[in-house]
């Protein structure tokens, strides 16, 4: 090997020592950088001429596309559980549990006490008046039952809308990311660094839409959810939803009273069964709005109908005529059967048993019906409203099933539901998140691993030393040969 064929070696050594060098200290500095692909240099011999050497053809990122796959879903999973399960646990808090005073339970077992209290004396004002408290008291609860699960719903809305900006942003990152790197890589220059910020915008897409990336030519890649749904491919797609300001309980989907879902001005299923961007966080919130918070309404709605119709039952009280309303009313008025929807936000009692209306809590006793004060010491229709709270009745509506239940027998019913709804997606969400966090420590596994990387920062320093000394014996025997 001749004295300039050596010198080249030796320099081209250093050089690889030196990139090797570099990207060593630049998987050491970002071993906790979340999205951050491991480096390696790629080399290999370089002959050109009568010289040789060592070429750096570039730098590798290395990622396992299939388990970053798999994360992503899990994340969509994770995050689809936990954002469902997190509003029935705030559904559950609105009920309140039998042990909380201000919970429907307990409401309704108060009220059922005060008729008691007021049958065995029937002559005391303070009781009769404690009845029509307490029946307020159901009555405000309910609605504040049904107003709460509105305004939740009305929240979920606008977040959904602030979901869909997100996602719109998003995918617009990855379509400029994806045309900046497929530049960069017909210009010869690395684009480690622009992948890892590709790679970290997915993920945050995975959380929001569960997504399936596909490669495409010049490390540009495709989107697509596995329902099918085309994301990003060459251009991204656009997402529109319009938030409503007000949302009631009549209002949605179907009859479209509430915005749907569009991709590129086209609409899409939002239902859990067979929409194309189900799961993720922008799914669980459209089965919230448009499904589980519905299906809620209806079982207090149920609940509101079922006190209702208790009291306006024609044997109950000879005083009333019919058709007119009983103790609980829509909004003042008899419950019609076909106007259930929204009943339990309409909830009142009787103006006619109210004295801040002008009604006499003496009505509780004589009839609702009734002109004038009758015996104080009859207590039979108090008797009979207490029975009528304690009978049972299979409930017309709320998909209770067939069993029959008392007034208080139905509450704890819908409380049961929610709460084994809870425990199911907690379950699930649990199941979600070890799920996630294995195959999210599966990843970090295959990352950065500080002991092999300083064993490679010693063997790098070993090559430059080596390709030191050898550019050094070089040196001197040029001036040797100088000084001949």
């Amino acid at each position: 090997m001749s004295i300039s064929g050596a010198l080249n070696n030796a320099l081209t050594g250093l050089t690889a020592a030196t990139r090797a060098a570099e990207v060593v200290s630049s998987n050491l500095s970002n071993i906790m950088t979340d999205g951050y692909g491991r480096r390696e240099i790629s080399q290999s011999p370089r002959v050109t001429g009568s010289t040789g050497g060592v070429q750096v053809n570039g730098v590798n990122r290395l990622v396992d596309p299939a388990l970053l796959s798999d994360r992503r879903f899990a994340s969509s999973d994770y995050s689809n559980t936990d954002t469902t399960a997190a509003f029935l646990g705030r559904v559950e808090t609105l009920l309140g549990t039998p042990e909380d005073e201000y919970s429907l339970s307990s409401r309704i077992a108060s009220f059922e006490t005060s008729i008691v209290a007021a049958a065995s004396r029937p002559e005391s004002t303070e009781r009769l008046d404690e009845v029509v408290l307490r029946a307020g008291n159901v009555a405000e609860t309910i609605k504040g039952i049904s107003d709460g699960l509105q305004d939740m719903r009305r929240e979920v809305d606008t977040e959904i809308a602030d979901t869909v900006d997100r996602l719109n942003i998003s995918l617009e990152q990855v379509r400029d990311l994806n045309v900046r790197i497929s530049s960069a890589q017909h210009q010869g220059k690395e684009t480690a660094s622009l992948e890892d910020l590709r790679q970290s915008v997915i993920d945050t897409i995975a959380e929001l839409i569960p997504v399936r990336e596909v490669p495409r030519d010049r490390g540009a890649v495709a989107l697509f959810t596995p329902g099918g749904a085309i994301l990003v491919d060459s251009s991204a797609a656009e997402l529109s939803f319009t938030a409503s300001n007000v949302i009631m309980p009549h209002m949605t989907i179907e009859n479209g009273l509430l915005s749907g879902l569009e991709i590129n001005g086209r609409a899409v299923r939002t239902d859990s069964e067979r929409s194309p961007i189900a799961g993720g966080k922008l799914g669980a919130l459209f089965e919230i709005r448009d499904e589980i918070a519905t299906d809620m309404q209806a079982q207090i709605d149920a609940v509101a109908r079922d006190l209702v119709e208790r009291f306006e039952d024609p044997t109950l009280d000879a005083t009333r005529a019919l058709g007119d309303p009983g103790l609980f009313t829509d909004q003042g008025a008899a419950f019609v059967t076909t106007d259930e929807i929204g009943l339990a936000g309409r909830l009142q009692i009787n103006a006619a048993v109210d004295p801040s209306v002008g009604g006499g809590s003496w009505r509780i006793r004589d009839g609702l019906g009734a002109a004038a004060p009758g015996s104080v010491g009859d207590a039979s229709l108090l008797q009979d409203l207490s029975a009528t709270m304690s009978a049972l009745r299979t409930p017309s509506s709320g998909g209770f099933g067939s069993a029959a239940r008392s007034s208080s027998g139905l509450a704890s019913s819908l409380l049961s539901s929610v709460g084994f709804d809870r425990q199911i997606k907690e379950t699930q969400m649990t199941f979600a998140s070890t799920q996630f966090n294995e195959l999210k420590t599966m990843e970090l596994q295959n990352g950065v691993d500080s002991d092999y990387e300083m064993q490679r920062l010693m063997l790098i320093e070993q090559a430059y030393a080596a390709n030191a000394r050898m550019i050094e014996t070089v040196d001197e025997l040029m001036q040797n040969l100088l000084r001949l």
